[in-house]
């Protein structure tokens, strides 16, 4: 059997394997209907749609524990990218319903790792897929069905990319309550896709729980994520709807961004509260902007023109001045906090896995990140890697499967 036969004979056998375990999760198979704003998110424990118009894990809170993942897909062919595109579907399917791995003769390999004992729990497991814009060359023949804006990521002032820790051909975002619950989804999702993709980069992250309520903090001691649209605002800046230039089949998705930066947090411990304070423009222990009392008030920019409560040159004011004029660039924000040990020097590599969901990232992120150019917490943090990547449309039901439409 050549090599080709033999890698479309085993995404194919994944998917068979797949749909016979994938009956036992159809009762989480709804709509993504209660992910509609960015605060009418379930609990971290409860089930997240895998079904639905649009990813559901777009717009769920951060969770506790993730996997993000690049991979540069190896398949051969278009048919070979449709198997692969398929098995990735059958596995998340599954995994995110739970149920009992298909039984196996008793000289196959064991269906499942059994990380999560003989039958694999339904949890709060959510995956998001989206593809980088080097999988639309031409190997697959799909340079016609590229999103409009994406690209590879850009390197903006004060970056230090590693390139073996950017772009990649799928992106993968993997997120539950429990550490063993995304590493058995990973292994899982890998073990059924081998010789179609294989991993590029990967970073395991986690969230803090609200200390001592509301949003959770990072890894400098501040609350992240307090500003993001809602309600009809996550219509108007999240969502591709299928008009301003791009191709009809990306209705429904969202362009992601994915940043990983270092945090030198032995540097950033050595600094005064109150200068860790006016660099962010909010206080550490509540989440309050300068001129606030609670974390969600409204900071009052018009007010003080010349900054003398809240800098000008603080994050929260460069990221989002609040104007007319750059309500459009507001995106939504989703960050996980990263460890990752001690560098060859024997300091902390510890940091932020920042992910973000637009419509346009040269109208949003692109232009947020421009005004924080030389803000003064570049000399505490140091982007390392990530990608542009574009978040396909949800899977709809049972017979569709991730980027049907686009393969079409």
């Amino acid at each position: 059997m050549s090599e080709h036969v033999g890698r479309r004979s085993f995404l194919r056998g994944a998917i068979a394997g797949a749909g016979a375990t994938a009956a036992a999760g159809v009762g989480v198979a709804a709509g993504a209907g209660a992910f509609a704003g960015a605060r009418e998110q379930p609990a971290r424990t409860e089930a997240v749609p895998f079904h639905g118009r649009r990813q559901a894990g777009i717009l769920r809170q951060p969770a506790r524990q993730s996997i993000v993942a690049s991979f540069d897909v190896v398949a051969e062919s278009r048919t070979e990218l449709v198997d692969l595109f398929r098995a990735i579907t059958e596995r998340a399917r599954f995994l995110t319903a739970g149920g009992e791995p298909a039984a196996v003769g008793l000289t196959a390999p064991p269906p499942d790792s059994g990380v999560l004992g003989p039958a694999v729990p339904a949890g709060d497991l959510s995956v998001i897929l989206g593809v980088g814009a080097s999988l639309f060359d031409r190997r697959y023949g799909l340079a016609d069905r590229r999103p409009a804006r994406l690209g590879p990521m850009r390197t903006f002032p004060n970056d230090a990319l590693d390139p073996a820790q950017c772009h990649g051909d799928l992106s993968m975002v993997i997120a539950a309550a429990g550490t063993d619950t995304v590493v058995h989804a990973l292994r899982d999702i890998m073990r059924a896709t081998r010789g179609g993709m294989q991993v590029r980069w990967k970073i395991n992250g986690f969230g803090s729980p609200p200390r001592p309520g509301g949003t959770p903090r990072n890894l400098m001691g501040f609350k992240d994520g307090i500003s993001n649209p809602e309600g009809g605002d996550v219509e108007r800046l999240v969502w591709v709807a299928g008009a301003d230039g791009e191709p009809g089949w990306t209705a429904g998705g969202s362009y992601q961004v994915i940043r990983l930066i270092r945090m030198l947090v032995e540097f950033w411990d050595r600094v005064g509260l109150s200068e860790q304070e006016n660099m962010f423009g909010r206080r550490r222990d509540s989440g309050a902007p300068l001129d606030g009392v609670h974390e969600h008030d409204v900071p009052r920019f018009a007010e003080d023109p010349s900054g003398s409560t809240i800098p000008l040159t603080s994050h929260i004011r460069m990221a989002n001045p609040r104007t007319k004029e750059t309500d459009a660039s507001r995106i939504l924000r989703r960050a996980f906090n990263y460890d990752r040990g001690v560098d060859g020097n024997g300091n902390l590599d510890m940091g932020l896995i920042f992910t973000c969901y637009q419509r346009d990232p040269v109208r949003q992120f692109e232009a947020v990140q421009t005004r924080l150019a030389d803000e003064p917490l570049v000399d505490y943090i140091s982007p390392f890697g990530g990608g542009y990547f574009f978040a396909l449309p949800g899977v709809t039901g049972p017979d569709d499967h991730f980027g049907r439409a686009m393969l079409a």
